[in-house]
């Protein structure tokens, strides 16, 4: 089964292994300057000299600091989105008669709902993304257990998709299906 968001594991991982390290690195410096750990002589210079060092390296220093904690935070909030990113169709034959806008969200709202309805299916999300003349549909489908995937995916693809494909006027629209099983609900004890 592919994951439509592959890198997300392998990031999540990497920023929780750097925050662990930074985490471990400010807890052994404070520490270290309370007096907690002996490892290293509190009072002695961090670095060797008397002398500081010429202003501009602290300036580079600063604008270092700040720019790899603005690309962390970026990279942090890039966890967050899942959806590929979509457009808004202009669909004209002739631009002096008006131009008609379609949001790929309202595109394949009637889509969701109409997977989401077929039996053994608990929820459903699609996304439309791509250029215009070179959409591709992402669609998660969460299913029941027990569920026979293959005739799932058939009649997703040959019903919802087909409808979607004519309702679009396209000749082809690449689908890309991804499903996950529902957990069984637990059952209580009273």
């Amino acid at each position: 089964m592919t994951n439509l968001n592959r890198p997300a594991r392998l990031n999540r991982t990497l920023l929780a292994l750097i925050g662990l390290a930074l985490v471990a690195a400010g807890g052994f410096a404070l520490a270290t300057s309370l007096g907690w750990l002996a490892l290293l002589d509190r009072t002695a210079p961090l670095a060797p000299g008397d002398d500081r060092p010429p202003t501009w390296v602290l300036y580079v220093t600063v604008v270092v600091a700040v720019a790899l904690g603005l690309l962390f935070l970026r990279w942090l909030a890039a966890q967050a989105m899942r959806r590929p990113k979509t457009r808004t169709w202009r669909l004209e034959d002739d631009p002096s008669h008006g131009v008609t806008k379609l949001s790929a969200v309202a595109a394949v709202a009637p889509f969701e709902s109409e997977i989401a309805a077929y039996p053994q299916v608990r929820s459903a999300d699609a996304t439309l993304s791509g250029p215009q003349d070179r959409p591709t549909l992402l669609v998660t489908v969460t299913a029941e257990p027990g569920t026979d995937l293959t005739a799932l995916r058939e009649h997703i693809v040959d019903d919802g998709v087909a409808r979607l494909k004519q309702a679009l006027d396209l000749a082809e629209l690449p689908s890309v299906i991804e499903f996950r099983i529902a957990a069984e609900a637990a059952v209580r004890v009273i």
